[in-house]
C-alpha cells in the first residue's frame, strides 16, 4: 500500500466540477512532480489534501498510512506528517516565527497542555538553520510573513517544513513569482531537505514550469489537464513538456485517445496515457 494514495478522485466547487477522477500514489523516499496548465486542477488537488473545506469531494478517497485522510481534520493531518506548502503563503502580524515554530512544532510532536522545552526547541532551531545555511537566522524574529519578499517567505517555508519534518511534503507551485535565483536557492533546500531525511520523506512538487525541476530531480512526472492525469512518466517528460509545450502533450494524448477504444493505461515511448472512454 503506497504512503498517499489518491483514488478517483472527484472534487467541485459550488456547482463547478473542477478534478474529474484524478489518480496518483506517492511513498516515502520518492520525488513526484505533478504538470499541467493553469486550471488543471493542480492547486485543487493540493487544497483537498490540506482540508480546505471550500472544496468538495463528491466521489473518490484518499488514503495516508491506510487512512481516510478525508475523515482527518487539517491538524491532525499535519500531526501524522502531511506537510502543504502554500502557492501563496499568508502574514500572520504580530506572531514572530520563533512563535508559531514552537507552536507547530509541539503539535506534531504530541504535546497536547504545553508547548515543547524552550531549550528543546533551541537546540532543534539552531540544529535546522545550520543545516540550511539558505535562511537568515534573522527571519526567526521577524513576524511570520509580515513584510516579507516573495523569496523570503518560500524559505520561511523550507524552515517550517525542516522544523516539523514531515512524512509527505506537498509544495504546491512553490516556484511561483520567484525568480530563476530564487528559485534554484529555494530548491536547493528542499533537495537537502529531501536527503537528509535518508528515504523517510516523500515530496510532491506540484508546477507549471519545468524550472524547479532542474534542481529537484523527479522520479515520476505526471501532466494533468482538465481535472484528470492523463500521463505520467519519468524524468525525461519535464525535458519534453519543455521542449513541445502542453500542447505537444495534450496532441499525443488526443491521437492516442482517438486509437483506444477502452478505458485505461497505453504505454508509449516510455509514458504512460491513461485513458478513458
Amino acid at each position: 500500500m503506497a504512503d498517499l494514495e489518491i483514488k478517483d478522485l472527484t472534487v467541485q466547487v459550488e456547482d463547478k466540477v473542477i478534478l474529474k477522477g484524478a489518480n496518483l500514489t506517492l511513498n516515502k523516499g520518492e520525488i513526484h512532480a505533478l504538470m499541467g496548465p493553469n486550471g488543471s486542477g493542480k492547486s485543487t488537488l493540493a487544497n483537498v489534501l490540506m482540508g480546505n473545506p471550500f472544496y468538495q469531494v463528491v466521489k473518490g478517497g484518499i488514503l495516508y498510512k491506510g487512512e481516510d485522510l478525508l475523515a482527518m481534520a487539517p491538524d491532525a493531518r499535519a500531526r501524522k506528517g502531511l506537510f502543504i506548502a502554500f502557492q501563496y503563503p499568508v502574514s500572520i502580524p504580530g506572531v514572530t516565527m520563533s512563535s508559531f515554530l514552537r507552536t507547530a512544532v509541539s503539535a506534531r510532536r504530541g504535546y497536547e497542555k504545553e508547548l515543547i522545552p524552550v531549550g528543546e526547541f533551541q537546540k532543534l532551531l539552531k540544529q535546522k538553520l545550520a543545516e540550511l545555511p539558505i535562511i537568515e537566522p534573522t527571519i526567526v524574529g521577524r513576524y511570520v510573513n509580515e513584510g516579507f519578499s516573495g523569496g523570503e517567505k518560500k524559505r520561511a517555508e523550507i524552515l517550517q517544513m525542516a522544523m516539523l519534518e514531515p512524512e509527505i511534503a506537498i509544495m504546491d507551485e512553490t516556484d511561483s513569482g520567484l525568480d530563476i535565483d530564487s528559485v534554484k536557492i529555494v530548491a536547493e533546500g528542499i533537495t537537502r531537505m529531501y536527503e537528509r531525511a535518508n528515504g523517510n520523506m516523500g515530496i510532491l512538487v506540484i508546477t507549471h514550469y519545468s524550472r524547479i525541476l532542474h534542481y529537484i530531480k523527479p522520479s515520476n512526472v505526471h501532466v494533468m489537464f482538465d481535472g484528470r492525469i492523463v500521463v505520467s512518466g519519468g524524468p525525461e517528460l519535464a525535458e519534453e513538456l519543455e521542449a513541445a509545450g502542453y500542447e505537444g502533450i495534450r496532441s499525443q494524448f488526443e491521437v492516442i485517445a482517438a486509437e483506444v477504444q477502452h478505458e485505461g493505461a497505453v504505454k508509449r515511448a516510455g509514458k504512460v496515457f491513461w485513458v478513458e472512454h
